[in-house]
């Protein structure tokens, strides 16, 4: 709407990106390259990446492989012990009797198993009606030893936890024995390194994760995403989270 001398009325201006809006939604995925069961899991995740087919959702995922199906000569060369402990946080938070994989748990909030195509989306979709906190990103860049430099800016009375993850854009791997053996599979968002920062780190202080250890051909042409997100120290629900893709 223009008002008297051609400007623009304020709510206009504030209402015009509403329609196009969408909420940031952080979808973990658990899975295992020794499970014959998480493949589809990791071509769903991969598809909700790419086309982003919950309407009024911006699905920020990560893929976290766990080390508890490290076994029948197959060790999942992505798996690290922070991720099985971050999946054990989940089972006693939801009180569930074990762990399992894939499972996906849709900001921190409501778990399922990870290849529910359903289940999935109406999940994230219902996290999208909740508007998050805002959380910003600030100078993150790569330094000479692969460690990721950043910033972030969020409110500080959030009552929240600050946690970081580095994941590779894309990842492939040919698996020579387990229950997956034979198989070539694709994993997109792979995390490789997590750290929890605490409450305090939303100040625009500067703030440091060590580079993944990667292989060279991992490496080659693989961009990294730097996720950071809020969890609340009450209930364990992400209260914001945004990324961001930085270029080797």
């Amino acid at each position: 709407m223009v008002i008297a001398g051609g400007a623009v009325a304020p709510y206009a201006m504030a209402q015009a990106p509403a329609a196009d809006r969408r909420e940031p939604v952080l979808v973990e995925l658990f899975t295992s390259e020794g499970c014959s069961d998480c493949p589809p899991a990791d071509a769903l995740l991969a598809e909700l990446d790419a086309t982003q087919f919950v309407p009024g959702a911006q699905a920020i995922v990560l893929s976290e492989h766990v080390t508890y199906w490290n076994h029948d000569g197959w060790t999942d060369p992505f798996s690290l012990d922070d991720l099985t402990d971050r999946q054990n946080q989940y089972k006693i938070q939801f009180g569930l009797s074990d762990v399992y994989t894939p499972q996906i748990v849709v900001d921190g909030a409501e778990p399922m198993v990870g290849n529910d195509r359903n289940k999935v989306e109406s999940a994230i979709g219902r996290a999208a009606a909740t508007p998050k906190l805002e959380v910003q990103i600030v100078a993150a860049h790569q330094s000479a030893d692969h460690s990721v430099n950043f910033s972030v800016h969020a409110p500080a009375d959030a009552k929240a936890t600050l946690v970081a993850a580095l994941a590779e854009n894309a990842t492939r791997s040919e698996v020579a024995r387990g229950e997956n053996k034979g198989r070539t599979l694709n994993h997109v968002a792979v995390v490789r390194v997590l750290k929890e920062f605490g409450s305090s780190a939303v100040d625009g202080r500067p703030l440091r994760l060590s580079g993944p250890k990667r292989s060279s051909a991992e490496a080659a042409g693989n961009p990294l995403r730097l996720v950071v997100f809020l969890v609340s120290r009450k209930n364990g629900h992400v209260l914001a989270v945004a990324e961001q893709t930085l270029s080797q």
